[in-house]
């Protein structure tokens, strides 16, 4: 193994667990709503992107037609997406979030974005300087 090839493993080593820290503390600054992740990423794409297809929404989520129709089904039940017939395909329904569900999701993002502030309040100037040098690249990296 090369220097370089053993340098970038160990930087994916490192990268890859400080993420999953980070992405498991967000979680855990979650409000206490009842919704599985799962679900609540399904709001967020429909939040994103504005009403789709079922189809669309299990494959943009990378899943199964099947799996997201339960989703959908409790969604629904629980007053968070509406349903409508597509004005292109009246064989489709759109989805699409409620005002219920987009307040949910944006006090879920206030509480977590107000936790990770208040940490990066404890930074000095060089360490907050060096997360927004790094926020391009994390980008390019999620996106991938």
């Amino acid at each position: 193994m090369s220097p370089s090839t053993a340098a970038s493993t160990d930087l994916a080593h490192d990268l890859r667990l400080a993420v999953m820290r980070l992405s498991r503390r967000l979680r855990q600054e979650r409000a206490d709503h009842g919704l599985p992740l799962g679900q609540l990423a399904v709001l967020a794409t429909l939040d994103r992107n504005g009403p789709m297809t079922p189809g669309a929404l299990a494959h943009q989520e990378q899943v199964r037609p099947p799996t997201m129709t339960k989703v959908l089904a409790h969604l629904a039940d629980g007053g968070y997406v509406d349903r409508v017939a597509d004005p292109h395909d009246g064989r489709q329904q759109l989805i699409s979030i409620t005002d219920s569900a987009r307040r949910l999701l944006r006090e879920d993002r206030r509480r977590r974005e107000e936790w990770l502030a208040s940490l990066l309040v404890g930074l000095d100037a060089d360490q907050r300087a060096a997360l927004r040098t790094a926020l391009p690249v994390l980008e390019v990296l999620a996106e991938s």
